[in-house]
């Protein structure tokens, strides 16, 4: 059976912390949908990239799937004022299963209830509102979370989310692919 991961698009995202982790997760064979947040068919990146989203958030937010995948940037301040995503998360852990978030966007878990009592990392710019946050650490697992700590951890964050939805071997014949 396919894994299903959704992965959530706002204007303002990080690019290489959407992009490198879809890029990974598809090579092993994962259905990837990315959903826009406000229901348009492209956002554009932080860095004035564009991203076709493969549907509204709308469209899809009932859907099962594997994996909840949350990409950070200053995109992550629409993320919570929208409360959607937080909502999301909140239901996929409550149905153990897995829940993503690199860079600013552990605030969404913290904002869903999920940090208390686990261990997470996040960029260094919410430390001062997630101080728990191991700043040293690249990704950081716990149960069914698993953090990231920004763009220059995108891809061993990929590989981690492989190695959950399928297995060792599978994270090692990716990064060995990409010569990781």
């Amino acid at each position: 059976m396919t894994k299903r991961v959704l992965c959530l698009l706002v204007h303002g995202c990080e690019e290489i912390e959407t992009l490198a982790p879809v890029d990974l997760l598809r090579r092993a064979g994962a259905e990837v949908v990315l959903a826009s947040v406000t229901g348009e068919s492209q956002v554009t990146g932080r860095c004035q990239v564009g991203i076709r989203a493969d549907a509204a958030l709308a469209e899809v937010m009932d859907q099962t799937f594997d994996l909840l995948l949350i990409p950070g940037g200053p995109g992550v301040k629409a993320l919570r004022a929208d409360g959607r995503p937080a909502q999301l998360a909140r239901r996929f852990a409550g149905e153990n299963r897995l829940v993503a978030a690199i860079c600013a966007a552990p605030t969404v878990l913290a904002d869903a209830g999920l940090l208390a009592g686990k261990r997470f990392t996040a960029h260094f710019s919410v430390h001062a509102e997630l101080p728990q946050a191991l700043a040293a650490e690249r990704v950081v697992e716990d149960g069914n979370v698993i953090t990231s700590r920004g763009a220059g951890t995108a891809v061993d964050f990929g590989l981690a989310l492989v190695r959950r939805l399928f297995g060792e071997a599978a994270a090692l014949e990716v990064g060995r692919a990409i010569m990781a």
